[in-house]
């Protein structure tokens, strides 16, 4: 498997462009936000492994087939929790492990502030999601941090990603799957991406001024 897929769809696309626009209002944003979330996640989990059950249908027993390994989502506040609802709707089982992290605005290095992640008992496959992949800097703190929990795969779900991030973060864990909408071509001085959409966690949450 790539450890950078770049899912290409025409959904996709088309919500992706409702998405860039700066005229798309916080509610309709954070649908948008919701659909690329489950069009990514359907993606970085096609290779979940399965466990069968024999189950019971209204006409007769069937064998079927369930996940066998423990989900763990683990969003980046607080944009990644943006991502977290449509996809618990599709791993309703999944785990919730939340991350808090911010971008020092001077030197644009992560600064962690809150993390609920257990010493023990790490889960099977942790999908860490955050809608913009942009200095890599936030992804590589949670890689470390779950990579110290004992997780051994985690995989990447950003909506956009920078080149830069995206080579930030390969450069560091080499093996980490990144699953992304787009990778846009550069960061401007401010360390946002661009073409991009802005702060999107402002978009989400409706606290853009000025």
């Amino acid at each position: 498997m790539s450890s950078l897929v770049e899912v290409s769809h025409p959904l996709i696309k088309h919500h992706l462009s409702r998405l860039r626009d700066k005229h798309t209002p916080p509610a309709e944003f954070r649908q948008l936000v919701h659909r690329l979330a489950v069009l990514l996640a359907y993606e970085a989990t096609s290779d979940l492994p399965l466990r069968p059950i024999e189950i019971e249908t209204p006409l007769t027993r069937f064998n079927a087939q369930v996940l066998s390994q423990r989900v763990g989502l683990v969003p980046i506040l607080r944009a990644g929790l943006g991502m977290v609802d449509p996809i618990l709707n599709l791993i309703p089982t999944a785990e919730v492990w939340h991350l808090g992290l911010y971008r020092d605005e001077e030197t644009a290095r992560p600064v962690e502030y809150y993390s609920k992640l257990p010493h023990s008992e790490p889960v099977d496959v942790a999908l860490v999601v955050d809608p913009m992949l942009a200095t890599g800097g936030s992804a590589t703190a949670a890689l470390a941090a779950l990579e110290k929990w004992g997780v051994r795969e985690i995989k990447i779900l950003s909506i956009i990603a920078s080149q830069f991030g995206v080579e930030a973060v390969h450069q560091q864990f080499p093996d980490a799957a990144i699953y992304v909408c787009a990778i846009d071509p550069e960061l401007n001085s401010r360390k946002f991406i661009v073409p991009g959409l802005g702060d999107a966690g402002d978009r989400i949450f409706n606290t853009l001024r000025g």
